[in-house]
């Protein structure tokens, strides 16, 4: 029943059990033994644990950190954050920065609450990997206390500025800057081959030659200089498998948050998602036997 219940919609999960076992359970008892299984199992149980094959003197561990909303029951904040982190290494990128790319194994680290609690928890996975100094590569947006956290905790390791978010930047404030579709294109794609070059300072200089008005050009000149010592494209292409975006996280938002807690109509409280989000963590980390230990524990006391 909790299987079902943390794969789809717990009407879903009945008309999946019915199809597997012909015994059919009313939805509102699979939501019941989903959150109570959920609430007892508790993060604890679950302990940060490297799940990861480990890392050889050579290989690089990547680190993308980001956020995705949910919609929540509270009037006054119907909209909330989950945070994601997704770990994996090099060695388990196939095709890196092509669109056959391919993840052999990761791991993944999700919290629904404050950033120094997900900071707290995703530390403890990385702290199982041992002083990896610059083999520790993180890739995020932008975020503030992203990039602060790195900064502050993990100083040796290398911090990258996802490309696409870098690129984004450049698409919005040509859209309101430049009227001409082609010539807009043209100036864009060399302002990229700018910044893979690792030319930050050359595309600032382009940016405020242009006459525009001042609000747009402040937002990426802000953005750029802020980040300008996350993105030396060129040498972080020459790092691990050379990936410089943060497709991985983006993809993680869909198979692990959105597929399920983020269905047509769903509004959540904050221990629903909690709970939810707990075993949606626990069966993409493959980790599924823990549940079926937890469950069996009292009743294998019993029998003792």
């Amino acid at each position: 029943m909790v299987y079902a219940g943390h794969l789809d919609c717990y009407c879903r999960g009945e008309e999946i059990l019915e199809k597997f076992t012909s015994v059919k359970v009313n939805p509102s008892q699979i939501y019941r033994v989903t959150e109570h299984l959920s609430e007892s199992l508790k993060d604890d149980d679950i302990k940060a644990e490297r799940i990861l094959e480990p890392l050889s003197n050579e290989d690089v561990l990547y680190v993308q950190i980001d956020g995705s909303m949910i919609q929540t029951r509270k009037t006054e904040e119907p909209w909330k954050e989950v945070k994601l982190g997704r770990l994996f290494r090099d060695a388990d990128c196939l095709n890196p920065n092509s669109d056959t790319s391919y993840m052999l194994d990761s791991q993944y680290v999700g919290h629904f609450g404050s950033s120094a609690d997900f900071c707290k928890k995703l530390k403890g996975v990385i702290d199982t990997y041992g002083d990896l100094k610059n083999r520790l590569v993180f890739i995020n947006d932008g975020a503030t206390w992203i990039r602060e956290w790195i900064a502050e905790t993990c100083p040796f390791a290398v911090s990258v500025l996802d490309f696409y978010h870098a690129s984004e930047y450049l698409y919005d404030f040509a859209d309101k800057v430049i009227s001409d579709n082609t010539q807009k294109k043209q100036w864009c794609e060399h302002q990229k081959e700018l910044l893979l070059d690792s030319q930050v300072e050359a595309v600032l200089e382009n940016i405020n030659v242009i006459s525009a008005k001042e609000e747009p050009k402040k937002k990426i000149t802000t953005y750029y200089q802020n980040n300008k010592e996350r993105m030396r494209y060129k040498e972080y292409r020459n790092i691990g498998c050379g990936i410089i975006g943060s497709g991985a996280i983006e993809s993680a938002h869909r198979t692990v948050i959105q597929k399920r807690m983020k269905l047509s109509g769903q509004r959540w409280s904050t221990k629903g998602a909690k709970n939810m989000l707990r075993l949606r963590i626990i069966a993409k980390n493959k980790q599924w036997a823990k549940v079926i230990d937890f469950i069996k524990t009292p009743y294998l006391a019993k029998c003792a």
